[in-house]
C-alpha cells in the first residue's frame, strides 16, 4: 500500500486504455482475461479463471471471516454501426475517454481492481475481499458470474460494478422475456371464415397495456409489460392461425417472475412461454449494515430499471461505481476521467472507514488470530 490514490487513478486509467483495445465482446473475452491476469500477475496478486471469469481472493483470505465481494464484468456488446469513432482504439479527448467498454463497465471494473489492489496485502482487514471479474455479463450467460461462484465460495455482501454515477443502486427490476402465441383458425379473408388470430393477439397486447398491478414497488415503480416483435400470416388473403409476439416483462420486488407470469396467464388468451426465470428482481435490506454505511457516507439509494449481475446473486448486493448508465451501449462510448478518478477514490476512503467499523458484529474476525 505504498503508492498514493493519484498513481492508483493512473493505474487504472492505463489498464482501462488496454482493455479498449482488447475486443471482448461476450463469449469472446479470453483475450481481455488473459489481460486481467497478466496484470494480476505483474502486481503479485494470486488469480484463477472460471471459464473467462477472473476471481482473486485477498492474500490474507480466511474462511471464518465475513466476505465481500466486488464484481464488475469485462465483456462488451457489440460496436455499434453509428460509431464514428474506432471502438477499439482508447482515446483522450479533453476529459473524456472513449473507446467500446469505457463506460459500461470499464470504469466501474478498473476501480474497484484498483480498491482490491490497495487491500489486497493488509493484514489487518476484519473481512475477507474477493474480487471477480465477470464474464456474459451483457448477455446474462450462464458462463459468467452464475460459473464462478461455486468457486469464490461464501458470501456475506456483494458491490457490483456498473455504471451508477457513483449512486447506490438498493433494488433492481427483474426481467422476464415471453414468447406468446395467440391461436386461431385459417380462413378465405374474401369470405366470413376462419378466426383470425391477429385479433386475439391485439386483444391481448391491449391488455398488457392497459392493466394495472395492485401493488407498486416504492424504488422500481410498476411492472412494465412491453410488447417488443410481432409476427403472423403468409398472404394476403389467408386469415392466420396464429400470431407470435415477443413481451419484455419488467419485475419489480413488489412481484417477482413467477407471480407476473401467473397474472399474465390468468388473463391473456394466448399461449406463454417464459425464455427465462433467471433474472428476478432484487433489494437489499435497508438496515444492512454496509448499506448503512453507504447511506452514512452521503450517497443516495435509488432503484435501477437495468439488469446486471446482482441477478445471480443471493447475498444482499448494491450496484455502485463511476459511469453514467444513460451511456451504455451507444455509439462514441466514453467516459469522464474525474469519474474514474472519483471512483477510485471513493472505494479506497470507503473500505479504509469500514475497516474501522463493527459491521459483521456477530461474527469473529481473525485478523489477529
Amino acid at each position: 500500500m505504498t503508492m498514493c490514490k493519484a498513481q492508483y487513478y493512473q493505474q487504472a486509467v492505463s489498464l482501462l486504455k488496454a482493455l479498449i483495445q482488447t475486443p471482448s465482446v461476450s463469449k469472446k473475452e479470453d483475450k481481455t482475461a488473459q489481460l486481467l491476469l497478466d496484470y494480476y500477475d505483474k502486481h503479485h496478486i494470486k488469480a484463477k479463471c472460471v471459464g473467462n471469469n477472473i476471481i482473486s481472493h485477498n492474500r490474507c483470505y480466511h474462511p471464518d471471516k465475513p466476505t465481500i465481494l466486488l464484481v464488475s464484468h469485462h465483456d462488451t456488446v457489440p460496436p455499434s454501426e453509428s460509431y464514428t469513432k474506432d471502438p477499439f482504439k482508447p482515446e483522450i479527448i479533453g476529459n473524456k475517454l472513449y473507446g467500446l467498454g469505457a463506460n459500461d463497465a470499464g470504469g466501474a471494473l478498473v476501480s474497484l481492481l484498483m480498491c482490491y489492489q490497495y487491500f489486497y496485502n493488509d493484514a489487518n482487514l476484519p473481512f475477507n475481499l474477493v474480487f471477480c471479474a465477470a464474464a456474459e455479463e451483457e448477455i446474462s450467460g450462464k458462463n459468467g458470474l452464475e460459473k464462478a461462484l461455486p468457486q469464490i465460495g461464501k458470501v456475506d455482501f456483494a458491490i457490483v460494478g456498473e455504471p451508477t454515477s457513483m449512486q447506490m443502486a438498493i433494488s433492481e427490476k427483474g426481467l422476464m422475456v415471453c414468447d406468446c402465441v395467440a391461436y386461431g383458425q385459417s380462413g378465405h379473408a374474401a369470405r366470413n371464415e376462419g378466426d383470425n388470430a391477429i385479433f386475439k393477439a391485439i386483444s391481448d397486447i391491449q391488455w398488457l397495456k392497459s392493466y394495472c398491478f395492485e401493488k407498486t414497488s416504492s424504488t422500481l415503480g410498476e411492472v412494465k409489460m412491453t410488447p417488443t416483435v410481432i409476427h403472423a400470416g403468409s398472404k394476403h388473403n389467408v386469415v392466420p392461425d396464429h400470431c407470435e409476439f415477443v413481451v419484455d416483462v419488467r419485475t419489480t420486488d413488489a412481484y417477482d417472475n413467477k407471480a407476473v407470469l401467473a397474472i399474465m396467464k390468468a388473463n391473456m388468451q394466448s399461449v406463454i412461454t417464459p425464455r427465462s426465470m433467471r433474472i428476478e428482481p432484487t433489494r437489499v435490506p435497508l438496515e444492512h449494515p454496509v448499506v448503512k454505511s453507504l447511506m452514512a457516507y452521503g450517497l443516495p439509494g435509488y432503484g435501477s430499471p437495468t439488469t446486471s449481475d446482482q441477478a445471480v446473486l443471493t447475498c444482499p448486493s448494491v450496484k455502485l461505481s463511476p459511469g453514467d448508465s444513460a451511456r451504455s451501449h451507444t455509439a462514441d462510448e466514453f467516459i469522464y476521467l474525474e469519474q474514474i478518478k472519483e471512483g477510485v477514490a471513493f472505494f479506497i476512503d470507503f473500505f479504509t472507514q469500514l475497516k474501522t467499523e463493527d459491521v459483521f458484529n456477530s461474527k469473529k474476525s481473525l485478523a489477529h488470530n
